[in-house]
């Protein structure tokens, strides 16, 4: 019981909401009446009428709207009524002002080929993602078979949640040789669909980050004031210190390697200089033995030289002296 009549003033609602749509509309028709929206507060009830021209729906000095508000308030019992006149800046980007132009045009006789590519045109020049509009009925003139024109240009949305993003309005135009229905949809340039990346503001964003990153980091560094820097950063820079101390050591080892083949060699290089040297002492003074017993040996060979002499000689007399005393 107690859902059945949420239900129905739910309903009630929505009928008075309608309601009062068609009288308002009836009322605003040549100041370009689109929609309606009603905010309830505790002192007033606001209608706010968005309108595409704001002059003909207010009246000279406020009379048509003075007029509405008192019909209003009698007519639907609203308390404290109080219309507000919002003007629609970009008629063109609004379905329903767009389809009631279209379908005032229809009805005046104009061709329908050249009022839809024009409408179409002009909505796709103010910066719509996607257009779509569609013509059913009697369009090919009086006594012609009835059929239906498509004409669509950028992005649609047609399936899905994601349908309500689009601004949609249906109308229907009834000139002298028969009914026209009228369905045109138009996607805002504002309108982010969810399934709709854009690369080039994801990569600025991406680069945003990097940068900022980058002068934290720097900033972090920068400040010798303790708890600046973070345990990450601490890790890091004993990390390196590590590091450093590691390659030292290395480089200290590799220089007393070094140093100790340097003595090796030159350790090595002394000692055959050495021996070479000591040899050479060794020739001289074996040399110089040499020379010196030459002269002593020669003086030797001459002593006896001359003994065997003096003894031919002696013999020689000896041998003369036989003879004479023979």
């Amino acid at each position: 019981m107690v859902k059945n009549l949420i239900e129905r003033t739910f309903i009630q609602q929505n009928m008075k909401k309608i309601e009062l749509e068609n009288y308002i509309r009836k009322n605003m028709d040549r100041a370009g009446f689109t929609k309606l929206d009603i905010v309830k507060t505790p002192l007033v009830t606001r209608i706010i009428v968005n309108v595409t021209h704001p002059g003909l729906a207010i009246g000279k000095s406020g009379q048509n709207i003075k007029r509405l508000t008192l019909e209003l308030g009698e007519k639907f019992k609203i308390e404290n009524p109080q219309l507000e006149i919002q003007e629609i800046k970009v008629p063109e980007l609004d379905a329903k002002a767009t389809a009631d132009r279209l379908k005032m045009l229809l009805e005046r006789g104009y061709s329908w080929r050249s009022i839809a590519y024009k409408v179409v045109h002009d909505i796709s020049m103010k910066g719509a993602q996607g257009v779509e509009l569609v013509l059913a009925g009697a369009l090919g003139g009086k006594g012609e078979r009835k059929r239906k024109q498509r004409i669509a240009t950028g992005y649609m949305k047609k399936t899905g949640d994601q349908v309500k993003l689009v601004d949609y309005a249906k109308v229907t135009a009834y000139p002298k040789y028969g009914a026209i229905g009228i369905k045109l949809r138009i996607v805002h340039p504002d309108t982010v669909f969810p399934d709709k990346i854009n690369l080039k503001e994801l990569f600025a964003k991406r680069q945003e980050a990097i940068e900022n990153a980058t002068k934290k980091a720097e900033e972090a560094l920068s400040t010798k004031t303790e708890g600046t820097i973070t345990k990450p950063l601490e890790f890091e820079t004993e990390k390196v210190k590590a590091e450093d101390k590691q390659e030292e050591k290395k480089k200290t080892v590799e220089k007393k390697e070094h140093s100790e083949k340097k003595e090796a060699q030159s350790n090595t290089h002394e000692k055959k200089e050495h021996e070479a040297h000591s040899h050479k002492e060794h020739e001289t003074h074996v040399h110089k033995e040499e020379k010196k017993e030459a002269p002593a040996h020669k003086e030797h060979e001459k002593k006896e030289h001359s003994e065997k002499k003096e003894v031919h000689k002696e013999h020689e007399k000896e041998a003369k002296e036989k003879s004479e005393e023979k």
